[in-house]
């Protein structure tokens, strides 16, 4: 099918995620993950890949949307910043020569005034020959604007990792129990010693165009690797306590409070934090291992990179009856 139309005039580009009682999280990682706990979810819908440049492209040319990156930030809200950053950009992965100190991300990571998600490097880049790559450099109101237009919603985390497992409840990756069963990358991730080394053995070093590996058992394509995508859960540290029965779990969870996703290292900042899910093209087996449904990552919701992105759901009677006939 095509994919010059808008969203909405394309349903079938989503899918019918059934909803059902699963465990969330993990125990046996990284310890935001935890506790393991059981979960019910509701049916709803969801895009089959993340959101493109070309989708992306559509919204903006049927709206005028200026994206976060697009605009120069407010001083107040950064009282520390220094004045000569005070200039639209986005983060752009930039990797060292040789090793460095894994603790310190700003070794492999530049502010880069210019870019944005149509000039995904920065200025004098293109997303010219992308159009099927994930859109990148949006900030979570720009996720929002675009769900809104779509007559869509960003997806909970909860749904969002009940999808990615595609009815592989309790497996570590998407597809089973195997990160490359057969030797056969399932996902755009990074192969080699990150930040410097990427040996591209899954054959890309940014992002990969959607659907370029297997669908899960949902049908849905790059819920791991290739970009994460945001959810509209406020981060928590720790997931709440397991259920004493399945009987007694959460239907439909929305996550934690907003204050308390605030980032404790930067007290005089009070910029709320999200949940991102799905790792990306720059996790590693020796640095990131999040390329698992299970694993989450707190962002601020004024910060676009080139290695996020989003999808959509629906929740809405209409839509899931139009469906359904």
């Amino acid at each position: 099918m095509a994919l010059s139309v808008t969203v909405e005039e394309r349903p079938s580009e989503m899918t019918r995620i059934p909803g059902g009682l699963f465990r969330m999280g993990s125990d046996g990682h990284y310890p935001e993950e935890a506790p393991s706990h059981l979960v019910k979810l509701d049916g709803f819908w969801m895009d089959l890949t993340p959101i493109t440049n070309r989708q992306f492209r559509a919204f903006v040319e049927a709206t005028g949307y200026v994206t976060f990156a697009e605009k120069a930030p407010n001083p107040k809200d950064y009282p520390r910043a220094l004045p000569h950053m005070m200039r639209a950009g986005s983060l752009i992965f930039s990797p060292p020569h040789g090793d460095v100190d894994l603790s310190h991300w700003s070794q492999w990571w530049k502010f880069q005034f210019g870019a944005s998600w149509k000039k995904p490097y920065g200025a004098g880049s293109s997303i010219k020959g992308l159009d099927d790559h994930p859109v990148v450099h949006v900030a979570f109101c720009d996720a929002e604007a675009y769900a809104h237009w779509a007559g869509k919603a960003l997806p909970t985390e909860a749904e969002w990792e009940f999808a990615a497992r595609g009815g592989l409840d309790g497996a570590e990756f998407a597809w089973g129990d195997e990160l490359t069963p057969g030797g056969r990358h399932m996902a755009n991730t990074w192969q080699g010693n990150f930040p410097h080394e990427n040996t591209k053995a899954d054959g890309w070093a940014r992002t990969s165009p959607v659907k370029s590996y297997p669908p899960n058992g949902y049908g849905l394509y790059d819920t791991i690797g290739n970009v994460w995508e945001w959810t509209t859960d406020f981060w928590s540290t720790r997931h709440p306590a397991d259920a004493p029965k399945a009987c007694c779990a959460p239907l439909n969870p929305r996550g934690g409070p907003e204050q308390e996703s605030y980032d404790p290292c930067q007290p005089e900042i009070r910029i709320p934090r999200k949940v991102l899910k799905g790792g990306s093209h720059l996790c590693a087996p020796n640095y990131c291992r999040r390329y698992r449904p299970a694993a989450r990552h707190a962002q601020p919701v004024d910060t676009s990179t080139s290695h996020i992105g989003f999808r959509c759901v629906s929740r809405t009677a209409k839509f899931l009856e139009q469906q359904e006939r």
